[in-house]
C-alpha cells in the first residue's frame, strides 16, 4: 500500500455504520474527508470526532436521491481542496420484505437510494475526474446480490444493478480512472432501521447480533483499495464474517 496522505475523499451515508467507520479511518490515515448524509446532527458528530483527532473534514447535508445534492457535495470538496481523488458511494437502505407484502413504497426507496443515488454520485464525480485525468470510484454493494434469499429480492436487485453498472464503468474507464466494488456481508450497522415489517426487523436484528462483523472491517477494505499504487485497480472485494453462510 501507498500513503493516502492528502487524498480528498467524498463519502456518502457518512453519519453512521460503514460510512462513519470509513470516514474516521481515512481521516486517521491522512485523507481530507468530505462527508454527506441526510441526518445533519449525527454527521456533525462524526466531523467533531475527526476534528478532535486532528483530522481534516468538511460535511454537507446530502440526500443522494437528489442529483443536485450530490453535485453540491462534490463541488464542496473541489472548492475546499481544489481536487477530488475518490468518491465512496456508500449510502444505502434495506427495507426488505416478501414480494407478496406489496411494500411498493419500500421498493421505490431502495431503487432511489441504492441505485439512483449511486448513479448520481458517479455522474457528479466523472466530469471532475476527466478534467484531472485521474480519480477513483468506490461503490459499496452487498453480498445480498451474490447469494439470493427470500425477502431480499428488491434489495439484492438494486445492489446487483449497481454491480453491473460498476463493471461496465470499469471497462469504459480507461487507464486513469479506478473503479472498485466492495461487497459487505453481515455488518453491525443500523441496516434494520428502515425495515417496516416488525417480525422481519426483529429477525434481522437477532442475526446481526449473533454474527455481524464491525463496520471497521469494511472501512479497512476501502482503505486497502484506495491505498494501492496508481497503476493498480482493485476491482472487487467481498468481506464477510467468518460465521456467515
Amino acid at each position: 500500500m501507498v500513503s493516502i496522505e492528502g487524498k480528498v475523499v467524498v463519502i456518502t451515508g457518512a453519519s453512521s455504520g460503514i460510512g462513519r467507520a470509513t470516514a474516521k479511518l481515512l481521516a486517521e490515515s491522512g485523507a481530507f474527508v468530505v462527508l454527506g448524509a441526510r441526518r445533519l446532527q449525527p454527521l456533525q458528530a462524526v466531523a467533531d470526532e475527526i476534528l478532535a483527532l486532528g483530522g481534516r473534514v468538511s460535511f454537507k447535508e446530502t440526500d443522494v436521491r437528489s442529483r443536485a445534492d450530490l453535485d453540491a457535495l462534490v463541488s464542496l470538496a473541489v472548492q475546499e481542496a481544489n481536487r477530488l481523488d475518490v468518491i465512496v458511494n456508500n449510502a444505502g437502505v434495506g427495507p426488505i420484505s416478501r414480494f407478496d407484502d406489496l411494500r411498493v413504497e419500500d421498493w421505490d426507496l431502495m431503487i432511489d437510494v441504492n441505485l439512483r443515488g449511486t448513479l448520481y454520485g458517479i455522474a457528479a464525480s466523472l466530469p471532475i475526474f476527466a478534467r484531472q485525468g485521474c480519480g477513483h470510484i468506490v461503490n459499496v454493494i452487498s453480498t445480498a446480490g451474490l447469494k439470493i434469499v427470500p425477502t431480499m429480492g428488491v434489495y439484492a436487485a438494486t445492489k446487483n444493478a449497481v454491480r453491473t453498472a460498476t463493471e461496465a464503468l470499469r471497462q469504459e474507464a480507461g487507464p486513469n480512472l479506478r473503479v472498485t466494488e466492495i461487497s459487505p456481508g453481515m455488518t453491525a450497522t443500523n441496516f434494520s432501521d428502515s425495515i417496516t415489517d416488525p417480525s422481519l426487523k426483529s429477525k434481522i436484528e437477532d442475526d446481526l447480533g449473533a454474527i455481524a462483523m464491525p463496520a471497521d472491517a469494511i472501512a479497512r477494505g476501502i482503505l486497502f483499495a484506495i491505498g494501492q499504487p496508481p497503476e493498480v485497480d482493485v476491482g472487487s472485494i467481498v468481506i464477510r464474517p467468518t460465521a456467515q453462510g
